[in-house]
């Protein structure tokens, strides 16, 4: 195994919200959704809580992106293309977590993708960063079976991007999954996928939590020529129930430095590139 260090620690990362916050998240973000604003006054009667926390919210939903504080409430902000998938704040509230180490795993995955390339993408919050740096790229083909990743590449010009198709089964995830989705992938070859796991360690491999989505994500890992996970440093060391794949079937690991010295060496037997930025 190569193992890159970092040359740039990250400082700390934001802390995850509690249920009850995204519980009000959602509601406040519904409410918008429906009305386009919405004053502090309704929002107090809405969620049952004070109008300090009422505050509290709108500021953290607007360092978000998502909305704009008026004199009084708060209106929605100008949104990307996928306005209501944005406005789900569980996906935000995954998003958050290890948001800064996402954004460097990002970045270097990001470079790995060349002109002409066939590129592959599972669902999940990391990917979706890593579609996010190709917007203004040209000549690429993404091949992807989430939905989000689809319609955020949606406004770039030179990237043409393709949607599997299949059936959505958990809000949130934005994930397609079922017979049409694993049809479709047959038809590809894959300069290289990237996917998002759960959990990554050297006895099982990449995997994540439902079994329908780790049947699509292998159907991409047998198409492609290059197979690289990212993966923020909570998830090696660690296994989920579904399988993917087994360790020496990903030819790149793209973590950050908080991931242990004790799971990165179990994974050095490998023939896995391990980049810690």
């Amino acid at each position: 195994m190569n193992l890159v260090t970092p040359s740039n620690p990250g400082g700390a990362f934001p802390s995850a919200m509690s249920s009850k916050t995204d519980e009000r998240a959602n509601t406040i973000l519904r409410l918008l959704l429906s009305h386009g604003k919405t004053s502090v006054d309704d929002l107090m009667s809405i969620v049952g809580t004070s109008p300090a926390s009422v505050r509290r919210d709108l500021a953290r939903l607007e360092a978000r992106g998502l909305v704009h504080r008026t004199h009084g409430g708060a209106m929605l902000a100008d949104q990307a293309v996928y306005e209501p998938f944005r406005f789900d704040a569980s996906f935000a509230t995954r998003e958050d977590r290890f948001a800064r180490e996402k954004r460097r795993i990002a970045a270097a995955a990001a470079e790995l993708i060349n002109e002409g390339d066939t590129i592959g993408f599972s669902a999940g919050t990391t990917t979706a960063q890593i579609a996010r740096l190709l917007k203004n790229r040209k000549h690429l083909n993404i091949v992807t079976n989430a939905i989000n990743i689809c319609m955020e590449l949606g406004s770039g010009g030179g990237v043409n991007t393709i949607l599997t198709g299949g059936s959505l089964r958990w809000p949130g995830a934005f994930s397609l999954v079922g017979t049409t989705a694993l049809e479709s992938l047959n038809g590809f070859v894959l300069q290289r996928v990237f996917i998002g796991v759960c959990g990554i360690d050297a006895e099982h491999g990449a995997s994540i939590i439902e079994h329908e989505e780790a049947a699509v994500v292998r159907a991409m890992v047998r198409q492609a020529r290059q197979v690289v996970v990212v993966a923020d440093s909570s998830k090696v060391g660690q296994c989920s129930p579904a399988l993917i794949c087994p360790i020496n079937a990903i030819d790149i690991l793209i973590t950050d430095d908080g991931a242990s010295p004790e799971a990165l060496d179990s994974l050095t037997q490998s023939k896995t590139k391990v980049v810690v930025v």
